[in-house]
């Protein structure tokens, strides 16, 4: 888990097309291409958001877990039971936060030739003619959906800090683990 944090997803997303490259050259391009995306983004944000997930349940008080091992409780019924469904409301947040951060890592299919937004914003600009304004829209369209969703995570931070005082900083607990950018 601390090596997919450590290693910046530019790279991560390289050495698995150059993987995939090696051990399939028999796939197309955009096979190649879409499958070293997909299993960079989800090796580096499901590192993040398993820190996310442990930081959530510890900020859970020790009183419940104490509480429901002592009415005899399992291990798996105390966090399916009663850690998990409080540890998801310190977590929303820095989930959907992480979630805005996915979206625009998706532009790092770029690199190598995945046909996704910003690949197709210069399709967009040749037949347009105008780059300026084809990045300029495509650009609107990043920001739309990244104010959303930071809208989003947002409101819930504030409709989850108002029903109790320690969930604020229960849910700062968990936004610190989460990686700048």
């Amino acid at each position: 888990m601390e090596f997919f944090r450590a290693v910046p997803l530019v790279l991560l997303i390289i050495f698995v097309f150059g993987l995939l490259a090696v051990q399939y050259p028999e796939w197309e391009l955009e096979a190649k291409a879409l499958t070293a995306l997909v299993t960079g983004l989800t090796l580096y944000n499901g590192s993040v958001l398993c820190e996310v997930f442990r930081a959530g349940v510890n900020a859970v008080p020790k009183g419940q877990r104490e509480a429901a091992y002592a009415v005899g409780m399992r291990k798996t019924q105390v966090m399916t039971v009663v850690l998990a469904p409080q540890a998801v409301r310190f977590m929303l947040p820095a989930i959907i936060s992480q979630c805005v951060v996915v979206l625009k890592d998706t532009s790092l299919g770029y690199i190598v030739a995945n046909p996704e937004l910003l690949r197709q914003a210069k399709t967009i600009a040749t037949y347009v003619g105008s780059s300026l304004i084809t990045y300029l829209a495509i650009a609107i369209v990043y920001i739309a959906m990244n104010s959303i969703l930071s809208t989003l995570a947002y409101w819930l931070e504030r409709r989850l800090s108002s029903r109790g005082r320690g969930t604020a900083k229960a849910v700062a607990a968990v936004e610190d683990v989460l990686p700048v950018g």
